[in-house]
């Protein structure tokens, strides 16, 4: 018989209302269960006394006998002290955007791309213009030198 500590959910429809229970772990969520243990409201602020109220003793000793808490319980029970607070398991699929947000971001990154290159050909003209447009000056003026050259020897 394995038994965890999970929530039981009451309240009504989007009014939820938790219990913290000892369960069988093949007992249904809201079914049967061999002790009440706390509750959890997580309609109340965080900083609110009465968002979590544990029974101290039985968890201590539930947790002694062997009885492992849910990742939600766990989480409880840690900010509470009763438990070491545990890692935090990373969803990196279940943080990852969706298809149109992708779609949009890759659209977005190919834009400013297309956008830099264009700026560097841009820029690429500029200073070959530049460059083309010193060259005849300098073709000139060797030219002009060589003419002087020429004259000073004849």
């Amino acid at each position: 018989m394995a038994l965890k500590i999970r929530l039981a959910r009451a309240g009504t429809k989007k009014r939820p209302f938790y219990r913290l229970v000892v369960a069988e772990a093949t007992a249904p969520r809201d079914g049967r269960f061999v002790e009440k243990v706390g509750t959890y409201d997580p309609r109340l602020p965080k900083d609110n006394a009465a968002r979590v109220t544990l029974k101290d003793e039985r968890i201590k000793y539930w947790l002694s006998v062997g009885t492992k808490p849910t990742e939600r319980v766990a989480l409880l029970l840690g900010k509470a002290k009763l438990a070491p607070m545990p890692e935090q398991p990373n969803r990196p699929m279940k943080s990852k955007p969706k298809k149109k947000a992708q779609e949009r971001a890759l659209e977005k990154a190919d834009k400013e791309k297309a956008l830099k290159e264009a700026k560097e050909a841009e820029a690429k003209a500029k200073k070959e213009a530049k460059v083309a447009a010193d060259a005849p000056k300098e073709e000139g003026a060797a030219k002009a030198e060589t003419s002087k050259d020429k004259a000073a020897e004849g």
